[in-house]
């Protein structure tokens, strides 16, 4: 505080009132003075010398800074006062107390002239006090606000410590043909640069929150004054005073309490935001990490979850639907408030107009635009795939920390030929049939999936059936029963008797209760004998199965007992549809594959090279078998899985009480395998494989065939020309047996083609990793003599030979196969 000045008052003293009797003692008495001792209390000054030419001050206790006038000033003789040089000109007189009042002396006498009244004080000016007060307030206001910083700015880490974080990684699945199947990660969208954003949307933000972005330096004190005059004019928080670069430094480095501390914080590293980046970086980061509701982080999640589309594609209507959603993002999202999300719209372009970021025509223009609102996030089965890939990615990439592209071997058409035709089915049949999930997985001649659907509906359930169930096959798993007996030297016209029999304790049943005596082995496969192949098991040994099964790619734990022949082992479809497609693709073995190529930034991280596991099947099993699945499809259960023109082999499967419905099936394209039935495994109401899981997988691989030039299954043995006496059921086989062919066979094999195009062609493959069985030339042999012992019938003695046979048709080795698979 600055000291008031006053002006000061003289009384004048009279040191020898006989000489000078026209000078009058005008001081105080004690009496006269204000006291707080007492009534009646005097207070006595200490005497002081006086003199002539001296300042005689006359002050009481109370008395504030009054000094008395020199004793020359203007007395009533007009004589000149004297100065205080003049003190020295005479002799000092003693102190004189001064008289009481009311004496002849006194202030009051009325013979001589009162006191001279004091000088009026100077007051300063309004204007003149309030700049002087502001400046001092203004110091003190700047000592405050730096001790402030200092405060919450040491509780901040060291300034040599300050990062901007990494924005958490985006992975972006795509198909085949660069298709996004999915985004998966934390911000849901992939970064954008501001460059490839059309302009409008980051003007769009730009004036709506902060159109001085450009202009001010992280704080904005016109913006944060105009926000506090509007918040107090309407009683509440109606406008925020945040800048772009605030509201970043909040979101990369803060929490998201509302107390001063986190404010001042929020500020300084605001200003040392703008200190290391760009404006243009520092919008790009914003624009790519901003909260826009529903789990959407940045502008091109937002785009995708409320317009599908990305933020690369929208246009102005729905930039300024975007830039609306920052206010509040639950609130203005399109999807949930789209009439809501629309006036907020119409305010940011009028905003955008009014800041000159947008022409008047264009903005009208924006209002009669048509947009598309997305109501909910994308739940289609593609899906499914991503998340199977997401669990998949760290065993090809380990930690990520960067946005990446991962590329599968999805064919997005197939995939929504996929999900139409399993929804379909469902839809048609699921009601009657009491069946409310099922599973498609659909795989190339080289393993890789080229479409997958884990469930009927992704947004009710993210369970993937396909990957993760494991269900009972039931008769589907008979072909691996099959083999295993062919490869010991059955063939498909060796006989076998449906009867009643019993394992220790069990008695296998068939279908229709029934049972039809002496059967081919095609014609008991094709018509589902449950006996026949509880006894093949056992013939060849279930171990012998067991093995065959691995051999072609199941992974699931397996039991070598007599059951496995009626597929009382869970299996997940994709391990048993994978395991089909030797039969598919000339005998060779595959792992099944979603990921192709993994990219970051321009660098190729993982991309799939090399092929299979090699021949799985000889040429001759091969043979057969295809020989006899391909019936299942022309005279046995699977009759209405049949492609009109394409040959194709499948086998159907129904577990205990109708709980499982599959249908697996192949062409020389693609392997496809249907599961039907319900998650808590309750039975259906007598749905079979040869029912709907047949008719789900026909309409599936009839759209998938169309317009695709027809192409035999590779590695195919063709049936020889019947005469008109023959038959299938009297079994002749060949007088003249091809080359290298065993005469009882009756089946010639096609010459070898490539197992798969040359873009996931397997490396080549041992000679004979798994000797072939022997084929005796004439008639059949127990490979079991035990089972004379068990009771079980013997093999029928030989048939007589075919007089007729058609010639293979003539195949053109890689490059026919290759023409035919993909139309080259």
């Amino acid at each position: 505080m600055v000291a008031r000045r006053i002006e000061r008052q003289a009384e004048p003293l009279f040191d020898d009132p006989g000489c000078e009797p026209d000078r009058l003692d005008l001081r105080l008495s004690s009496e006269d003075r204000p006291s707080s001792v007492g009534p009646g209390a005097v207070r006595r000054r200490a005497p002081r010398e006086a003199g002539s030419g001296r300042l005689e001050p006359s002050v009481s206790s109370y008395d504030t800074d009054v000094v008395a006038q020199r004793d020359g000033s203007r007395s009533r003789g007009g004589q000149r006062p004297r100065s205080h040089d003049d003190a020295g000109d005479r002799d000092e007189a003693p102190p004189r107390r001064r008289p009481p009042s009311g004496g002849a002396g006194g202030s009051s006498g009325g013979g001589g002239s009162g006191p001279r009244k004091p000088a009026p004080r100077r007051r300063r000016s309004l204007i003149g006090g309030i700049v002087y007060w502001s400046c001092v307030m203004g110091i003190w206001g700047v000592i405050g606000a730096g001790a402030i910083v200092l405060y919450y700015g040491s509780r901040l880490p060291p300034t040599t410590e300050w990062a901007v974080p990494k924005r958490p990684p985006n992975i972006r699945i795509v198909s085949s043909d660069g298709t996004l199947i999915g985004n998966r990660g934390d911000t849901g969208g992939e970064a954008v640069r501001l460059g490839d954003l059309p302009p409008y949307l980051p003007k769009a933000v730009m004036a709506i929150e902060d159109r001085r972005f450009y202009s001010h330096f992280g704080m904005d004190p016109w913006g944060l004054a105009r926000a506090v005059a509007v918040n107090l004019t309407s009683r509440g928080v109606a406008q925020g005073g945040s800048t772009l670069t605030q509201q970043l430094a909040k979101n990369l480095f803060l929490t998201p309490d509302r107390t001063f501390g986190r404010k001042v914080q929020e500020v300084i590293l605001s200003l040392w935001l703008e200190r290391e980046y760009s404006k243009d970086q520092i919008l790009e980061m914003y624009l790519n990490r901003v909260y826009m509701g529903a789990g959407s982080y940045g502008v091109d999640a937002a785009a995708r979850r409320y317009f599908g589309k990305s933020a690369k594609q929208v246009n102005v209507m729905e930039a300024a639907m975007l830039a609306g959603l920052l206010k509040a993002p639950s609130r203005y999202a399109p999807s949930k408030n789209p009439q809501l999300a629309r006036a907020r719209a119409e305010t940011v372009l009028a905003a955008m107009v009014d800041a000159g970021f947008l022409a008047q025509k264009d903005r009208e223009a924006a209002l009669k635009a048509p947009q598309t609102i997305f109501d909910r996030p994308n739940t289609g089965t593609e899906n499914y795939v991503a998340d199977w890939v997401m669990d998949l990615l760290p065993a090809y990439v380990g930690s990520i920390d960067h946005d990446i592209v991962v590329e599968t071997t999805i064919d997005q058409n197939l995939q929504l030929i996929a999900e139409a035709a399993l929804q379909g089915g469902l839809a048609q049949y699921g009601d009657a049939k009491d069946v409310n999930q099922g599973a498609l997985v659909s795989v190339d001649p080289s393993g890789a999936v080229r479409a997958l659907v884990g469930g009927v509906d992704y947004q009710k359930s993210q369970y993937n059936r396909a990957v993760t169930a494991r269900r009972q096959p039931g008769s589907a798993f008979k072909p691996f029963v099959y083999l295993a007996a062919v490869e010991t030297g059955l063939t498909p016209e060796t006989v076998r008797v449906d009867e009643p029999v019993s394992f220790k304790g069990w008695s296998p049943k068939n279908y229709e209760k029934g049972f039809r005596g002496p059967m081919q082995l095609k014609d008991a496969l094709a018509q589902s004998i449950n006996t026949i192949a509880v006894k093949l098991a056992v013939e060849v040994g279930p171990k012998k199965v067991v093995s065959v099964a691995e051999r072609l790619g199941i992974t699931s734990p397996l039991q070598p007992t007599a059951a496995i022949a009626l597929g009382s082992y869970e299996v997940t479809p994709l391990e048993i549809t994978a395991a089909y497609v030797p039969f598919s693709n000339g005998g060779y073995g595959v792992s099944p594959h979603v990921i192709q190529r993994i990219r970051s930034q321009g660098k190729v991280l993982y991309e799939r090279r090399g092929s299979g596991i090699g021949r799985v099947i000889d040429a001759g099993p091969l043979a057969a078998m295809n020989t006899m699945l391909s019936e299942t499809l022309i005279t046995g259960t699977a009759k209405k899985a049949q492609i009109a023109g394409w040959p194709a082999g499948g086998k159907t499967g129904t577990s205990q009480d109708f709980r499982d419905a599959w249908f697996i099936g192949y062409t020389a394209l693609l392997t496809t395998g249907v599961w039907l039935g319900n998650d808590d495994g309750t039975p259906t109401k007598h749905a079979t494989g040869g029912s709907i899981a047949a008719t789900v997988w026909q309409r599936f691989m009839l759209e998938a065939h169309r317009g695709k030039p027809v192409a035999d299954i590779p590695g195919t043995w063709r049936r020889n020309q019947p005469t008109v006496t023959d038959s299938v059921v009297t079994g002749a086989v060949p007088s003249a047996p091809l080359p290298g062919v065993p005469a009882a066979s009756g089946y010639a094999p096609a010459p070898a083609v490539a197992p798969a195009p040359a873009a996931y062609a397997p490396a080549p493959a041992p000679a004979a990793p798994y000797p072939p069985a022997p084929y005796p030339a004439q008639g059949y042999s127990n490979p079991n003599p035990n089972l004379a012992n068990q009771g079980l019938p013997l093999p029928p003695a030989p048939v007589p030979q075919r007089t007729q046979q058609r010639p293979p048709a003539p195949m053109g080795g890689v490059d026919d196969f290759l023409k035919r698979m993909f139309g080259g």
